[in-house]
């Protein structure tokens, strides 16, 4: 009894210290960042044009077309996704063809994003003749996130209840209204978590935009989805490897507002998720 208890305690504080090392490193490379970009931080940098070749100016271009982005990249891999999801959980037979699909998207969230980013080069911005547009790179980064989203809505479809179908089904609901009124409001939480770490993941991308939307840099704001659009990872990549002699300050600063509008997102769908679980809590 005490080997067990012993071997139990020394497995728990293993584990403790590795999620330890973890965190440490997380809010060590957040807190070097907030250190070395608070100083480019001000409403200029914020709120400017870059001008001078980049460095002079400001960043609201790439912070627009960040936005823009993520919005779009929102607004179709969230629906696709969570239906897929929907359809692969709840309506699918469970053959051979389904298991090969679930393998496919479960392969497809491993393929490198440069892969992705030719493949939008190819079919939406040549066959569709989209052009680089807002419209070609969100697209392109919708596909990149959608394995993230399909696998993480189906794994919290997953982890509702059958009796809870069941119960649905004796009073008399259809088997949709059964997946819109019991199921997914049940499964939120976590399709909001995989939703949060995929459309990160997507904030953060570079190869992908720098064959479909991404430009160097851009007069104006973007008007339509048409148009191209300056994003803030391209740009934190020209500032490291093509301006000739920036202010590093302006490197630290454009990564530090990356990480701020992620943070931003990541927190928004935490609320969401939080909420929802406390309605769930005072309905049972």
């Amino acid at each position: 009894m005490k080997k067990r208890y012993a071997t139990q305690k020394f497995f728990y504080i293993l584990l403790l210290i590795i999620t330890m090392i973890v965190v440490a490193f997380v809010l060590g490379i957040i807190f070097y960042l907030v250190f070395k970009g608070a100083r480019a931080i001000s409403w200029n940098f914020i709120f400017k044009f870059p001008s001078n070749g980049m460095r002079e100016g400001g960043i609201l271009p790439a912070i627009i077309g960040t936005i823009y982005l993520m919005v779009g990249t929102i607004i179709f891999a969230l629906p696709i996704g969570i239906f897929a999801a929907v359809y692969l959980n709840e309506y699918a037979a469970r053959n051979k063809f389904t298991r090969i699909v679930r393998l496919s998207i479960v392969n497809m969230a491993g393929v490198p994003s440069i892969v992705y980013g030719l493949f939008g080069l190819g079919f939406f911005v040549l066959f569709l003749r989209l052009g680089k547009s807002i419209l070609s790179g969100s697209l392109t980064l919708a596909l990149m996130v959608l394995p993230i989203i399909i696998t993480s809505t189906e794994e919290a479809l997953k982890a509702v209840p059958d009796t809870l179908r069941h119960a649905s089904l004796a009073l008399g609901a259809s088997k949709w209204q059964t997946v819109l009124k019991v199921v997914l409001p049940q499964a939120l939480p976590g399709i909001i978590t995989g939703s949060v770490i995929g459309i990160g993941r997507a904030a953060g991308e570079t190869a992908p935009i720098i064959f479909t939307v991404a430009v160097f840099s851009t007069p104006g704001l973007p008007k339509s989805i048409f148009d191209q659009a300056m994003a803030l990872p391209y740009h934190l990549y020209i500032l490291a490897t093509q301006v000739t002699n920036p202010p590093k300050d302006f490197q630290w600063g454009t990564a530090l507002v990356l990480l701020v509008l992620v943070l931003f997102f990541s927190v928004t769908g935490s609320i969401i998720r939080v909420r929802q679980r406390l309605k769930k809590k005072e309905t049972t």
